[in-house]
Formats: structure tokens, C-alpha cells, sequence
């Protein structure tokens, strides 16, 4: 599997909008909270803490949902961050690389 992350303007075929408002059925479960999102906008919480909610809401995710992201041959990660900034797709992409499903190529 190849894994890259972009921007939410990406709209290529292998797209995948991890965005809390998503409508991508698979992308929702990689979605953070409206409440994680709120908290470290508003600087409630530290990017530590936002990994570690967001941490818990991976090892909740099934195997089986897992599995359908790990069948994909290459993937395009989108939320709505600049890059460059602390995001999400980063987190999960790293983590896709960490259990050695795939290949972390970068922001296109």
C-alpha cells in the first residue's frame, strides 16, 4: 500500500476525506472528534494530549475496517490542515507504516 496525505482540495481517484465531516464511509472511522478538533483549535488541549484521544480512537477501529483501508493499493489521506501544520493524516499514515501495511510517500 502506498500512503499519502494532502490537503482537502486533493480530489484524485484515491482519495480518502478522513475529515470529521466526511462522507466517505470508510474515511469516518479515521475521523477525529468534533470535540478533539474544537479543544486544540481552542488550545484546550496540547498536540500530546490530541494524539492520545486520537490514538484511542484507532485501536478502537475493528479489524475488518482496518482491513478494507489495508486492501487499498495506494491511498490520498485529506483533511482540511495546511501542510505542515500538526495533523491527523500524519498520525494515521504513521501509523498505517508502524503495523507495516504500507509506504508513507509524503503530501502531494
Amino acid at each position: 500500500m502506498k500512503i499519502y496525505t494532502s490537503d482537502y482540495l486533493y480530489y484524485g481517484k484515491n482519495r480518502l476525506d478522513i475529515t470529521v465531516k466526511g462522507q466517505d464511509i470508510l474515511g469516518q472511522y479515521f475521523a477525529p472528534s468534533w470535540r478533539m478538533v474544537k479543544d486544540f483549535k481552542s488550545g484546550k488541549i496540547t498536540e500530546d494530549e490530541y494524539i492520545k484521544k486520537y490514538d484511542k480512537i484507532l485501536n478502537s477501529i475493528t479489524k475488518p475496517v482496518w482491513r478494507k483501508l489495508y486492501d487499498l493499493d495506494d491511498v490520498v489521506l485529506v483533511c482540511f490542515c495546511k501542510k505542515g501544520n500538526f495533523c491527523h493524516r500524519i498520525l494515521l499514515a504513521k501509523r498505517i507504516v508502524q503495523d507495516k501495511m504500507g509506504e508513507y510517500l509524503g503530501e502531494i
